[in-house]
This record gives structure tokens, C-alpha cells and sequence, in this order.
């Protein structure tokens, strides 16, 4: 598969010292974290601190509302008050290294399930820009729960 050229509508730089147990922050001051080794991974799991797992949840998690909300309105709905949870998970790949895994929940009130499955599809494989990222490199599964 070719690898897709954009056009850039915006672009961020954060910069990561330290590693895991280090720093990590947007070069505009927006995000800064302190970063340590959870407990489950054999590290410190220092209170105050975050993941880079953390870090990919809450963006995924977000894109991916971003993307629902785009799809829904290109079909004249509103899934304006969507709710999107994002597990991410790591741990050891068969092939050595580590790998993640990704459960999403996306839960609307207001859309029929099946609709909301059709949005949710719809954003995933044609929208989502942390979904076409993990494409065939993570596996991410869906539970969808309208109304």
C-alpha cells in the first residue's frame, strides 16, 4: 500500500525527553506531561504521571468524535452528543516488541444503533486520520450502543 500525501492544514511539534520516565511537551506550551512506567509494565507508577498510551487514548478518542460528528453531518444527522471511550492496551507482539490493541466505545442516546454503526464504520474507514493510521497495524475493535 502507497503511503498517502497530504496537504497540510495544520501542523504540531512536541518534543519527549527522558523516555518513559521522562518529559514530554508541545513545542506552544499547549501540553506538558511528566511520564513514568506503570506499576503493570514493572515501573514506578509515579501518581501525577501519564502514558504515552494515555496520551493516544485521549487523542484517538477525540479525533475519532471529531470524525463521527463529521460523518453524521454528511448524512444529516447529529451525533453531536456522542460519547467516545478509547482503550488503548500494550503489551508484547508475537514477533517481539511491544504492540497495541484499541477498544472503542461510542455511545449516542439519540441514534439508532444500526445508524449509529453505519456513522461509525463511515468514520473510521474513511475520515479518521488515527484510524487510518492504525489501519492493518492495530487492532481496533468497535462497541457501538445507540438508541
Amino acid at each position: 500500500m502507497a503511503i498517502a500525501t497530504i496537504k497540510p492544514l495544520f501542523t504540531t511539534k512536541s518534543v519527549a525527553t527522558g523516555g518513559r520516565n521522562g518529559v514530554s511537551k508541545a513545542d506552544d506550551g499547549s501540553v506538558s506531561v511528566t511520564l513514568s512506567v506503570p506499576k503493570e509494565m514493572g515501573g514506578p507508577g509515579k501518581p501525577g504521571t501519564t502514558t504515552p498510551e494515555h496520551l493516544f487514548a485521549t487523542g484517538y478518542a477525540a479525533c475519532f468524535c471529531g470524525a463521527l460528528d463529521f460523518a453524521a453531518k454528511q448524512a444529516k444527522k447529529d451525533a453531536t452528543g456522542a460519547e467516545v471511550t478509547c482503550a488503548v492496551s500494550i503489551g508484547p507482539r508475537e514477533g517481539g516488541g511491544f504492540g497495541l490493541a484499541v477498544r472503542m466505545t461510542v455511545v449516542d442516546g439519540k441514534i439508532p444503533t444500526a445508524e449509529l454503526k453505519e456513522l461509525v464504520e463511515q468514520a473510521h474507514t474513511v475520515v479518521c486520520p488515527y484510524s487510518h493510521a492504525t489501519r492493518d497495524n492495530v487492532d481496533v475493535q468497535f462497541d457501538v450502543q445507540g438508541a
